[in-house]
């Protein structure tokens, strides 16, 4: 691979490819904001229907005349559900004043009233303002027969970073990593900040359905500048490292959404800073790599010079010329001549195995992932808590993973991942509801291993794909985690035919996966591959070569297994003798 030479001249892991990796994972502080925001915007407070403003006055002053509290006097009114707490969805049609168990007559009311019919909230609902002081459900009474909206706006969302994925992914090989990364930072910034102004839930869903699409362009086109950019021995510990901004922007989410306990400000306070990322987006340098797979030699060398420059080898800036360049990556120009779509990843043998075991990993990783992280206030703790506590899991869980990418590969680590977040997930079917703690600790420890596959899975997809369709192959790889993620809340609808329905499929769904990625060809210390004929030569041979030794193996054994019953027949004979 020539440029992989190319780079360990011009500095390897320098001072440029420092700078830029951070430039380019800073913004991932934000990004588990966008896709985990819904815990906050449109948390459910608690509430109950609200009860007519003369008889609300009737109550308050009541409920002094009695030595009752509001709360006490509100059983007068709205019936206790289940769980002996007031009823969120129905109130009494008349109030049932021998509720409070006083002989007082209240408002003119007899104490013995037994007319126990009840009716839908007529006049709106009360909201418990603890917890958060507006969210969308709050706003916009997304509750009782319009709780699934609520839901609906989180599958919107990943709509449009589905979209993203599609649109962003395939543009991004035409145009450059660089013009669609700073593009979709403009349009984060911008639509994210209207969200916040959105007049009614319509808009608001269209708003956040096109800040989904750019979610979707930062992130692919990040991970691919940063892996274009990057010796092949620094791979691993830079995507793993990069991916702690990731995690430490859960923890910061819970900060600042315990600061702002109302959506609209917590909407502009997670995408405003998206303007300060588009402003110096532009120091990037567009990847070498697409620019010479795209016939731009002479923009590639300038960008190489500039890198050799910063990295502190001025004198290499001069020897590397275009002739060199081309030279060194002469069977990748070749092959830039032709075009590529999204066929090319199932055109070929080894390409179609990739593409299809990526489909099922990323999907499988998403569905889980979002079905352990998107329903904070099934633990029954704070919501800030619990989101501080799932982002803290998230750093034992990567830095395992960094060991074993760095020394097991990405093959093992990332079945293995999937694997025990199933088995966890399996785990807590068996443990009591009763017992909180362990249920929400084992909740814990299954969103952890889930992290720690995102990890792998966006670095493996990255080193599998050649760079002349990277993007398209990360865009229609992660298309099916967009997929995951929209279905995950569905799933949770489940719960209401059979309790463990929803954890057996999200862990058999992870167990597939697992299967699924023992499949995928090794990368290890491999260098990039730029075209779909490195692919197939580095991993059809590599894969043949497997096969070839396994026979080998299997001669040997029977050479060994005929040798023994050789030995065997002669000692028989002897005996007989």
């Amino acid at each position: 691979m020539g440029f992989a030479d190319i780079l360990d001249e011009i500095g390897g892991f320098g001072r440029f490819q420092m700078i830029h990796v951070t430039l380019l994972s800073i913004p991932g502080l934000l990004m588990a904001s966008q896709n985990l925001l819904n815990n906050f915007t449109a948390g459910t407070p608690g509430h109950h229907c609200t009860i007519p403003n003369g008889t609300s006055l009737a109550v308050s002053y009541n409920a002094s005349a009695l030595g009752l509290d509001d709360r006490e006097m509100l059983r007068a009114f709205i019936p206790m559900d289940a769980g002996s707490k007031l009823a969120k969805c129905t109130r009494f049609t008349e109030a049932q004043w021998h509720l409070l168990r006083t002989n007082v007559n209240v408002t003119g009311m007899p104490a013995n009233l037994t007319d126990t019919e009840t009716e839908p909230c007529q006049d709106g609902w009360t909201y418990d303002r603890t917890e958060f002081l507006a969210t969308i459900v709050s706003e916009w009474d997304l509750v009782c027969t319009l709780r699934p909206l609520k839901q609906m706006s989180q599958t919107i969302y990943m709509g449009g970073v589905l979209a993203g994925a599609i649109i962003f992914g395939g543009l991004s090989d035409k145009f450059g990593r660089r013009a669609l990364l700073i593009w979709s930072y403009f349009q984060l910034a911008t639509l994210g900040t209207c969200t916040a102004f959105s007049p009614s839930y319509l808009a608001y869903c269209i708003f956040r359905f096109l800040t989904g699409m750019s979610v979707s362009g930062v992130i692919l086109n990040a991970v691919s500048l940063k892996v274009e950019w990057i010796p092949t021995k620094s791979r691993t510990v830079v995507g793993t490292i990069s991916s702690f901004f990731f995690t430490f922007g859960q923890m910061i989410l819970a900060g600042v959404a315990y600061s702002l306990r109302d959506w609209r400000k917590l909407q502009v306070a997670v995408c405003a800073p998206f303007f300060i990322f588009f402003l110096y987006s532009w120091w990037y340098s567009e990847s070498a790599r697409w620019l010479v797979l795209n016939r731009r030699s002479e923009e590639a060398l300038r960008q190489i010079q500039r890198v050799a420059r910063i990295n502190g080898k001025p004198e290499l800036a001069e020897k590397i010329t275009l002739e060199v360049l081309e030279s060194h990556m002469h069977k990748e120009v070749q092959s830039s001549k032709a075009i590529y779509t999204v066929y090319d990843l199932l055109r070929t043998p080894v390409m179609r195995r990739i593409s299809v075991c990526l489909m099922v990993v990323w999907f499988s990783t998403s569905f889980a992932y979002y079905g352990l992280a998107m329903d904070l206030q099934k633990f029954g703790v704070s919501i800030y808590l619990i989101q501080v506590i799932f982002g803290a899991v998230d750093f034992p869980a990567k830095l395992l993973a960094l060991a074993s990418l760095s020394f097991l590969g990405r093959r093992i680590t990332q079945g293995t991942c999937l694997i025990l977040s199933a088995l966890i997930i399996f785990a807590n079917i068996f443990v009591p509801t009763e017992l909180q703690t362990v249920r929400t600790t084992l909740a814990v420890l299954g969103k952890g291993f889930t992290s720690a596959s995102f990890t792998c899975v966006y670095l493996f997809t990255g080193e599998l794909y050649p760079t002349i369709i990277r993007q398209t192959g990360m865009g229609f790889s992660s298309t099916m985690a967009r997929i995951g993620s929209m279905a995950a809340p569905a799933v949770l609808i489940l719960d209401e035919i059979l309790p463990a329905l929803p954890s057996i499929v999200y862990g058999g769904a992870a167990v597939v996966a697992g299967i699924f990625a023992f499949f995928l060809p090794e990368t290890l210390n491999v260098p990039l591959p730029d075209t779909i004929e490195d692919v197939e030569e580095k991993w059809a041979t590599q894969k043949a070569s497997e096969k070839k030794q396994t026979e080998k193996e299997m001669v040997a054994l029977q050479e060994v297994k005929e040798n023994a019953e050789t030995e065997d027949s002669k000692a028989t004979g002897l005996n007989a003798l």
